[in-house]
């Protein structure tokens, strides 16, 4: 299958965090498994190449819309006309089979450039009315009523999704991934001083979670923190691999990726029950879940599991199990193209969606949307 992948503003680094980690995933996995792949970002460097093709195997353009530097989301809005006018070109004479959009701005030029040809665009909401771009609401509408086929990174983002009104028969859950290759059991550790390990991965419930951490360092002799975030990547799997417990515990998580690292390396996570991570971690069974506010049974949990060498063997074993078969590459690979063939074979977007927020009736700049 021929796919084309937009994402505006996150090009695909697995080793950059949220949405672009996510997309990178995703496009490995896609290109591994035979299917042809390009995926469009914003050029925002004038020293990078217009297109290259990384080791995974896909192609990447980077498209000439607005100046080669960073813009924030407000000033990025006045430019995404040509955007959509870049993939409208592009696709001219040789359409993609289905388009996959990454974030509202990247829905709204999909839409656009693909309306002419009628290839399906499957999009990623990858949150909601998340800034004050005033422009954001009403393309989301449009975006939902527009596109073959929603995916959600979660159950909870899907839920969030049908409370919106977007029906629930054309959302599927296509969740986060991990180089399961990469991280792995297998392979060295990082050396340390012969204390506990506890490896702290991604950002942490203000307060509560920081507080937990430190009641059990007091409660527990010869243990230590280690922040997992300000390792770089290539050292990343062997400091997992030294790690006896991995906590990740924020407030609010869409994706997952720093608990699927540590299970893919076999270390039991204890995680705050939210977002991605309700999905991700199955309790007293690949790692601990506590309610995020619930400083003191993270701690409790934490304290019992660092003193209990066997569960924490099995917790172990069953997380790289649980990323081996949920959240591998292959996996994700099968679930989008799932998602994909139903979006080919889905009746017209314009009727399947009923939004309820209002739709857009102005387009981007210079431009009347279909």
């Amino acid at each position: 299958m021929r796919i084309a992948m937009v994402s505006v503003q996150a090009g695909p680094h697995p080793e950059s965090a949220a949405q672009a980690a996510h997309v990178a995933e995703l496009c490995a996995g896609l290109s591994a498994s035979g299917h042809e792949l390009v995926v469009y970002t914003r050029r925002d460097d004038s020293t990078s190449p217009t297109a290259l093709c990384p080791d995974d195997g896909y192609d990447i353009v980077r498209v000439p819309a607005g100046p080669a530097c960073a813009l924030a989301e407000n000033e990025l809005v006045g430019h995404l006309g040509d955007f959509a006018r870049f993939l409208a070109e592009q696709w001219r004479t040789r359409p993609p089979d289905v388009v996959h959009s990454h974030h509202w701005t990247s829905g709204l030029v999909s839409v656009i450039g693909a309306h002419r040809f009628q290839v399906p665009v499957v999009h990623s909401y990858h949150g909601f009315g998340e800034t004050e771009v005033e422009q954001r609401s009403d393309a989301e509408a449009l975006i939902a009523r527009r596109a073959a086929w929603i995916t959600a990174t979660s159950s909870a983002e899907a839920a969030q999704l049908w409370q919106l009104g977007v029906r629930r028969t054309q959302v599927s859950v296509v969740p986060s991934g991990v180089n399961s290759d990469f991280f792995d059991p297998e392979g060295p550790a990082a050396v340390h001083d012969g204390r506990m390990r506890v490896a702290v991965t991604g950002e942490l419930a203000s307060g509560t979670s920081s507080l937990a951490l430190d009641a059990v360092v007091s409660a527990v002799d010869h243990v230590e923190l280690v922040d997992a975030n300000a390792v770089p990547r290539t050292d990343l799997p062997a400091m997992l691999r030294s790690a006896d417990v991995a906590v990740c515990a924020p407030a609010a998580e869409r994706y997952g990726s720093a608990a699927l690292e540590a299970m893919a390396c076999g270390v039991p996570v204890a995680a705050t029950a939210v977002g991605a991570l309700s999905d991700i971690v199955l309790p007293d069974v690949t790692g601990l879940l506590v309610q995020p506010q619930d400083g003191r049974r993270l701690a409790q949990s934490l304290i019992a599991l660092l003193a209990d060498e066997t569960r924490r063997e099995q917790f172990g074993i069953a997380a790289r199990d649980r990323v081996l078969g949920r959240y591998s590459r292959s996996r994700l690979a099968k679930e989008a193209m799932a998602v994909y063939e139903r979006a080919t074979l889905a009746e017209p977007p314009a009727k399947a969606h009923r939004p309820r927020r209002p739709a857009a009736t102005a387009g981007l700049p210079g431009r009347t949307l279909p």
